[in-house]
């Protein structure tokens, strides 16, 4: 029998955790992704990851780069590079728009998630700019300030 699935038609296959600490995003797109069948079997089994995975506009085509999907093992048919280069489907109007916020205001396309949307696979895009050093030691400084006072409150809690 097969698995369930949820009931509202999501399940997470990847997320880029590093993503939140290096960049700042200010808009997020959801796009698909072009894969072969052993690929998506792959990503069903949760073995994809985005770690240092972007996206680009390529003879006007958004392609994303450096996202690792594992081998399919029980997979018959031409092995496919891991790490190839994948194209994304989004409409025309919205691959002009952001290739020219991306030429123009110097953001960076990067991957946030992958999932399983009503059995398609789709990818969260976000347009971000990089942080530099001293926003994330402000990030830190800050994490660490909560941290503090959520221990200093239940310290008086009890």
């Amino acid at each position: 029998m097969a698995t369930p699935r949820p009931a509202d038609g999501f399940k997470l296959i990847s997320e880029n955790r590093r993503a939140s600490m290096r960049y700042t995003v200010d808009e997020v797109i959801e796009v698909g992704i072009v894969l072969t069948g052993a690929e998506v079997k792959s990503l069903r089994a949760g073995k994809m990851e985005l770690g240092d995975t972007y996206a680009m506009v390529l003879n006007g085509q958004l392609t994303l780069i450096n996202a690792y999907i594992a081998p399919y093992k029980y997979a018959t048919g031409p092995k496919v590079e891991e790490k190839r280069a994948r194209r994304l489907l989004a409409h025309r109007a919205e691959i002009d728009r952001i290739d020219g916020k991306v030429s123009q205001k110097g953001l960076t396309l990067i991957a946030l998630r992958a999932y399983f949307k009503d059995s398609k696979v789709k990818i969260e895009l976000g347009l971000a700019h990089a942080k530099d050093g001293a926003d994330r030691r402000q990030e830190i400084k800050r994490r660490e300030g909560d941290r503090e006072a959520r221990a200093a409150i239940k310290r008086r809690m009890h």
